[in-house]
C-alpha cells in the first residue's frame, strides 16, 4: 500500500478505538519482521539484528499499555497533553501521526492498521445508525411535544393577558363600590353592635324566668350555665339599680337551686356519676368545696359498704359459698369498679384541694379496700381442696361400719384424693393464667411477666400448698388426746402413702407444669424441687411412723386390759388359748391386708423351716430345766435372777421404736414389737401361780405360731416371747411349765 494512500483514511479515524490500532501493531511486532525482508535489510546486520527487534518490541508494548518512559522505568507519569500522536488526546495532528506510522511500522503492519480502522469505522458507523433508528420514535415524539409545548405557551400567555385586564377592571370596580358603601358600612357595624348588646341585655332580662323555668323542669345544669353566663355583668353592673334587681332574683333562684342539688345529692339514690355531677354543680355555683369533699365520700361509703355487705352476705354460714371466680366477679364489677369510679370523680373534681385531698382519697381508698381484700381472703380460705378431700375420706372410710356394707379400697380412696387435689391445682393455675394473657393489657407490665410468676404463681401458689398440705397431714400426728387422737388409723397411712407419692413424681410435675405455663423472667430465688421432696417424704415417715404407733397402741390396750384384769395366782389351768390373744391375731391380720393395698411386701430374712410349729423348746432344755426343775425352791432367787440378767447380756438387743421403711413388713414389724414390749411390761408387774404361768406359755405359743410371718426376722417375735414367758416364771412362785405336747395341743384346737 502507497504512503499516499494510506493517508486517505486517517482525517476519518476514531479517535475512540485507538487501542485496536495499537494492539494490531503490538501483535505484528511480535511476530519478527516481514517475509520479504532479510538479514541485510538492517543496517546494523546479523549483529545489530536482535537488539533492535527488542527495542521496537519494547516500544510498541509501552504504546499499548499507554507507558512512557519514566512509567517504564517504574516512575509513575500520566500521559502528555500536547503529544500530537496521542489520537484521544486534544492536540492530535493526522500528518504527524501518519508519518511517526511510516517511520516506524513496516508495510504489513500499517495495512493492517488501515484494515482495522476501516472495520472500527464500518463499525463505529453501523452503530450510529443502529442509535439513530432505535430512538427515531423518540426524537419524533420528543418534536411533537415541543412544537405542541410552543402552541400551549403561546395561548397561555393570551389566557393571561386576559386574565390580568380581567382583575384590574375588578379591582377599579370594588374600590369604586368601597368607597359608595363606606358611610353605609360604618353605619352597619354600629348597628351590629348594638344588636348584640340588646341582645345580651335582653337575656339578662330574661335570666331568672330562665333561671326558674330550668328548676321546674330539672335541667340543673343548664341553670348553672346560664348564671355562669350572666355572673359576671351583674357584678360589674350591680351598682345600677336594674341590674341590682336582676342579680338578687337570680341569687334568690339560685340558693333554691343548690338546696335541691344537695338534697338531691343527699338522698343517695344516685350512682356516682350523678353525684359527681351534682357536686361539680354545687361547685360551680360557689359552695365550699371542703364541705363537699366530705360529703362526698361520705355518701361513696355509704355505697361501698353495701356491696361489701352483699358479699360478705354470700359467705355467711347457711348458704353454699359462691364459685370463686363467680364471688371476685361480682367483687370487681361491684365494689372495685365503684371505688375506682369514686376515685376517678374526686380526683377531677377536687384536684385543688392538693396533696391534702390525695391523702385523704388514699385513707378513704385503704380502709375500704383492706376490708374487701379481708372478704376475698375468707372466700379463697374456704377453697380447701385439700381438706375437703380429708372429710370425704374420713366419711368413706366411716360408710361401712355404719351401715354395714363394703365401701371403697384404700387403693381407690388414695387414686380419688390424688386426682381430686391435681385437678384443683390445674384449675387454680388456669385462673391465674388469666393474668398473663395476652389481650389482657397489663400482662406485659414486668411484674406479671416476673414476680407475679415466680413469686406469686410458684412460691406462694404451688409451693404454698405444698407445704401446707405437708403441714396439715402432719397435725394428724399429735399425741394422743389431741388431734391425732382421734384420727383413723387408715387415714394415716393414706396420707402416708399420698405424700410419698408427691415426693417421688407428684411434686417435680406440677411444678414442671407451673414452669411452663408461667415463663418466670426473674431473679427472685425460688424453692429446689428436691427440698420440697425431702419435706414430703419426711413428712411421709413421720405418718407411717404414727400409724405404726397408733395401730401398736390399739393391740397394746387389749393385751393390758387382758393382763391387769386378770387374776393370775388363782386362776385355772388352760385348756384353751384365750379370746383375746385370738383377737390380736386377727386384727394383726386385717393391719396387714390394709398396709399390703398401699405398700409393698418388703423384704423379710430366711426363715427356718419349723417357724410354724416351733414350741418353746427352750423351756424344756437343760438351762431352763434347772429353773423350771421341782428342785426349784423360793430360797434360792438370787440364782435365778442371775441366770436371767446372763441371758439378758448375751441376747439380742431389740430397738422398739426404730425408723420404719416403706414397706409392709417393716410397718407390720413395729407394731408387733411395740404390742410383744407392752406385754412384756405388764406381765413384768403381775405375780403368777403355776396355772397363770401355763396360761402365759399357751398364749405365747399361740402368738408365736401366727405372728413370725408379719415380721422381717422371726428370731425377733420368738426373743420378745421368750421373754414374756421367762419374766412369767420369775414371778411365779411355783414355776411348773407346761408340757411342750400339750401345749401344741391347746393351740391346735384353739
Amino acid at each position: 500500500m502507497a504512503p499516499g494512500s494510506a493517508s486517505s483514511p486517517s482525517p476519518s479515524f476514531p479517535a475512540s478505538r485507538p487501542w485496536a490500532a495499537v494492539g494490531a501493531m503490538a501483535a505484528a511486532a511480535a511476530a519478527g519482521p516481514s517475509p520479504g525482508s532479510g538479514p541485510g535489510d538492517s543496517p546494523e546486520g546479523p549483529e545489530g539484528e536482535a537488539p533492535e527487534r527488542r527495542r521496537k518490541a519494547h516500544g510498541m508494548l509501552k504504546l499499548y499499555y499507554g507507558l512512557s518512559e519514566g512509567e517504564a522505568a517504574g516512575r509513575p507519569a500520566g500521559p502528555d497533553p500536547l503529544d500530537p500522536t496521542d489520537l484521544n488526546g486534544a492536540h492530535f495532528d493526522p500528518e504527524v501521526y501518519l508519518d511517526k506510522l511510516r517511520r516506524e511500522c513496516p508495510l504489513a503492519q500499517l495495512m493492517d492498521s488501515e484494515t482495522d480502522m476501516v472495520r472500527q469505522i464500518r463499525a463505529l458507523d453501523s452503530d450510529m445508525q443502529t442509535l439513530v433508528y432505535e430512538n427515531y420514535n423518540k426524537f419524533i415524539s420528543a418534536t411533537d411535544t415541543i412544537r405542541k409545548m410552543k402552541n400551549d405557551f403561546r395561548k397561555m400567555e393570551d389566557e393571561m393577558d386576559r386574565l390580568a385586564t380581567n382583575m384590574a377592571v375588578i379591582t377599579d370596580f370594588s374600590a369604586r363600590i368601597s368607597a359608595t358603601l363606606q358611610d353605609r358600612h360604618e353605619r352597619i357595624t354600629k348597628l351590629a353592635g348594638v344588636h348584640a348588646l340588646l341582645r345580651k341585655l335582653q337575656f339578662l332580662f330574661e335570666l331568672p324566668s330562665r333561671l326558674t323555668k330550668c328548676v321546674e323542669l330539672g335541667a340543673y345544669g343548664q341553670a348553672v350555665r346560664y348564671q355562669g353566663r350572666a355572673q359576671a355583668v351583674l357584678q360589674q353592673y350591680q351598682h345600677l339599680p336594674s341590674f341590682r334587681a336582676i342579680q338578687d332574683d337570680c341569687q334568690v333562684i339560685t340558693a333554691r337551686l343548690a338546696q335541691q342539688l344537695r338534697q338531691r345529692f343527699r338522698e343517695g339514690g344516685s350512682g356516682a356519676p350523678e353525684q359527681a355531677e351534682c357536686v361539680e354543680l354545687l361547685l360551680a355555683l360557689g359552695e365550699p368545696a371542703e364541705e363537699l369533699c366530705e360529703e362526698f365520700l361520705a355518701h361513696a361509703r355509704g355505697r361501698l359498704e353495701e356491696e361489701l355487705r352483699s358479699l360478705e352476705a354470700e359467705l355467711g354460714p347457711s348458704p353454699p359459698a359462691p364459685d370463686v371466680l363467680e364471688f371476685t366477679d361480682h367483687g370487681g364489677s361491684g365494689f372495685v369498679g365503684g371505688l375506682c369510679q369514686v376515685a376517678a370523680a374526686y380526683q377531677e373534681l377536687f384536684a385543688a384541694q392538693g396533696p391534702a385531698g390525695a391523702e385523704r382519697l388514699a385513707a378513704f381508698a385503704r380502709e375500704l379496700g383492706s376490708r374487701y381484700f379481708a372478704l376475698v381472703e375468707r372466700r379463697l380460705a374456704q377453697e380447701a381442696a385439700f381438706l375437703g378431700c380429708l372429710t370425704d375420706v374420713r366419711q368413706a372410710l366411716a360408710a361401712p361400719r355404719v351401715a354395714g356394707k363394703e365401701g371403697p379400697g384404700l387403693a381407690e380412696l388414695l387414686a380419688n384424693v390424688a386426682s381430686s387435689i391435681l385437678s384443683h391445682i390445674k384449675a387454680s393455675l388456669a385462673a391465674v393464667h388469666l393474668f398473663t394473657a395476652k389481650e389482657v393489657s397489663f400482662s406485659n407490665k414486668p411484674y406479671f411477666r416476673g414476680e407475679f410468676c415466680s413469686q406469686g404463681v410458684r412460691e406462694g401458689l404451688i409451693v404454698g400448698f405444698i407445704r401446707s398440705m405437708c403441714h396439715t397431714a402432719q397435725s394428724f400426728c399429735d399425741s394422743p388426746g389431741e388431734k391425732g387422737g382421734a384420727t383413723p388409723p387408715a387415714l394415716l397411712l393414706l396420707l402416708s402413702r399420698l405424700c410419698l407419692d408427691y415426693e417421688t413424681a407428684t411434686i417435680s410435675y406440677i411444678l414442671t407444669l407451673t414452669d411452663e405455663q408461667f415463663l418466670v423472667q426473674d431473679q427472685f430465688p425460688v424453692t429446689p424441687v428436691s427440698t420440697l421432696c425431702a419435706e414430703a417424704r419426711e413428712t411421709a415417715r413421720r405418718l407411717l411412723t404414727h400409724y405404726v404407733k397408733v395401730q401398736g397402741l390399739v393391740i397394746s390396750q387389749m393385751l393390758r386390759k387382758s393382763v391387769e384384769t386378770r387374776d393370775w395366782l388363782s386362776t385355772l389351768e388352760p385348756r384353751n388359748v384365750r379370746a383375746v390373744m385370738k383377737r390380736v391375731v386377727e386384727d394383726t391380720t386385717a393391719i396387714d391386708v390394709q398396709v399390703g393395698l398401699l405398700y409393698e411386701e418388703g423384704v423379710r430374712k430366711a426363715q427356718s423351716s419349723d417357724s410354724s410349729k416351733r414350741t418353746f423348746s427352750v423351756y424344756s432344755s437343760s438351762r431352763q430345766q434347772g429353773r423350771y426343775a421341782p428342785s426349784y425352791t423360793p430360797s434360792a432367787p438370787m440364782d435365778t435372777n442371775l441366770l436371767s440378767n446372763i441371758q439378758k447380756l448375751f441376747s439380742e438387743r431389740i430397738d422398739v421404736f426404730s425408723p420404719v421403711e416403706f414397706n409392709k413388713v417393716s410397718v407390720l414389724t413395729g407394731i408387733i414389737k411395740i404390742s410383744l414390749k407392752t406385754l412384756l411390761e405388764c406381765v413384768r408387774l403381775r405375780t403368777f401361780g403355776r396355772f397363770g404361768l401355763q396360761q402365759v406359755q399357751v398364749d405365747c405359743h399361740f402368738l408365736q405360731l401366727y405372728l413370725w410371718r408379719f415380721v422381717a426376722d422371726e428370731e425377733l417375735v420368738h426373743l420378745l416371747l421368750d421373754e414374756v414367758v421367762a419374766s412369767a416364771a420369775l414371778r411365779c412362785p411355783d414355776p411348773v411349765p407346761m408340757e411342750p405336747s400339750v401345749v401344741e395341743v391347746i393351740c391346735e384346737r384353739g
